[in-house]
């Protein structure tokens, strides 16, 4: 499963959708991940209205299942969602690699229903489930 982190400094999670510099793409798997790319943005990324800005973000990410990001606009995020691909909001900068590291283990064990759409829906399916958990 493929999961986008929108980032500044390609270590945190720490930049809004529509401004980041950076989009850091990984590959999560049982095992652990990789960095997949990194997608790099330039030109005038302040708040500006632009919507266009965002086709390349969402182009970027097209083949993820989540993004993480520290703040995403209500017509990104509906932009996102349209994709099949899972916006998930940090209250403060972490660590990308803490993130994985807790998206795996929720991955291992028993992950919630919505989590579990996500990656049936048009993406690989790293994971396997019980029965009863689907």
């Amino acid at each position: 499963m493929k999961v986008a982190f929108a980032t500044q400094d390609l270590a945190r999670v720490d930049a809004h959708f529509g401004w980041a510099k950076n989009i850091a793409i990984y590959d999560l798997e049982p095992e652990g991940w990789a960095l997949d790319r990194v997608e790099a943005f330039e030109g005038d990324l302040k708040e500006d209205g632009d919507e266009d800005k965002l086709a390349p973000k969402l182009a970027a990410i097209k083949d993820c299942a989540i993004l993480y990001v520290a703040a995403i606009g209500g017509s990104g995020a509906a932009r996102v969602v349209a994709q099949n691909i899972h916006p998930m909001k940090v209250p403060q900068p972490e660590p990308i690699e803490e993130l994985l590291g807790k998206l795996q283990d929720v991955l291992k064990g028993n992950p919630p229903p919505w989590l579990r759409k996500v990656m049936g829906k048009g993406h690989e399916r790293s994971f396997e489930f019980d029965e009863e958990d689907a």
